[in-house]
């Protein structure tokens, strides 16, 4: 492992936490010349080939007053948690060979967001506050909003049959309740975009080791939620036909490398489900597979294995 790097001068730990533009051109130039200055070699030249998989570090759940911020104990724990992450990727540049963001990506019209359902009184369900489980809608406490089938494209009559499905899957295979989420990751909006720091560092390492990242889109689809990157929460509709699809392609391309370093937001979820949906894919081929796979939110710190 080579020595660690020095941070370099542009990185200020003090805004981590807020949203500013990144001067693409100019860190492309500091990067240039920061990699004659240390001797860091391009990415295509890696012996041992290394990927830091990062879930949603976005700004709809890392900055503070955004939607779904996740504060921790410490009422601030994404913005730390991207402190360390932006100094983990700086001190280890001419390690990381790919980094793999994910992007939570969401519109109006979905399965989990309050538009999508509605009461006899025609009220939505409140967000965040709200989980919808097979008995609310035997019961008729809440049934799908008539008006969405038109945006969607869908009859009602499929929809409605296609939520009960859909809660009773969830129920069956041991997954959460379908929660009612506040509106985030809009598509087109600030909230969907990466943190600025990280997204500055990104930026910088793809520069430096000339490798692309590479941006995953996850959870656009409005007929079922997507906490992992891998895989939706449900597959198939109640009539067996295919609604959404696993991320196969991902899965071999991380199997792949030599070591997959997973970080991000949040532990509970898209974290959680993630690291559940390679370790099954791992199970079915070779448990010793799952060696390979390092996560922030497990082994933590991460100096106990690299840099920090």
């Amino acid at each position: 492992m080579n020595p660690q790097l020095p941070i370099p001068p542009h990185f200020n730990p003090a805004k981590v936490g807020e949203i500013w533009r990144v001067p693409y051109q100019q860190r492309s130039t500091e990067a240039e010349a920061w990699t004659k200055q240390h001797d860091i070699k391009p990415a295509s030249q890696d012996k041992s080939r290394v990927c830091l998989l990062l879930i949603d570090v976005q700004n709809t759940f890392c900055i503070p007053e955004f939607e779904l911020f996740v504060g921790g104990k410490s009422g601030k724990a994404a913005v730390e948690d991207n402190g360390r992450l932006c100094e983990f990727i700086y001190h280890n540049l001419s390690e990381i060979t790919t980094i793999v963001p994910t992007m939570d990506t969401h519109t109006a019209m979905q399965i989990f967001h309050p538009i999508f359902w509605v009461n006899s009184l025609g009220q939505h369900p409140i967000p965040s506050a709200t989980n919808i489980t097979p008995d609310d809608i035997h019961r008729g406490n809440w049934k799908v909003n008539p008006a969405v089938s038109y945006s969607l494209g869908y009859e009602y009559e499929f929809l409605e049959k296609h939520a009960y499905h859909y809660v009773k899957q969830l129920t069956d295979n041991g997954k959460y309740p379908l929660t009612v989420w506040s509106y985030h990751s809009m598509l087109g909006g600030i909230g969907h975009a990466l943190v600025s720091a990280v997204e500055e560092a990104i930026f910088f390492h793809s520069i430096a080791r000339n490798s692309q990242a590479q941006f995953e889109i996850k959870g656009n689809n409005p007929l079922t939620e997507n906490y992992s990157v891998l895989s939706p929460e449900v597959l198939q509709s109640f009539d067996n036909l295919p609604i959404a699809q696993k991320n196969t392609r991902l899965i071999k391309q991380l199997l792949d490398f030599d070591r997959v370093i997973i970080a991000g937001q949040a532990k509970s979820h898209c974290v959680a489900w993630t690291i559940d949906d390679l370790l099954t894919d791992i199970k079915q081929i070779d448990i010793n597979l799952a060696q390979k796979f390092i996560s922030s939110k497990i082994v933590h710190p991460l100096c106990n294995t690299w840099n920090c």
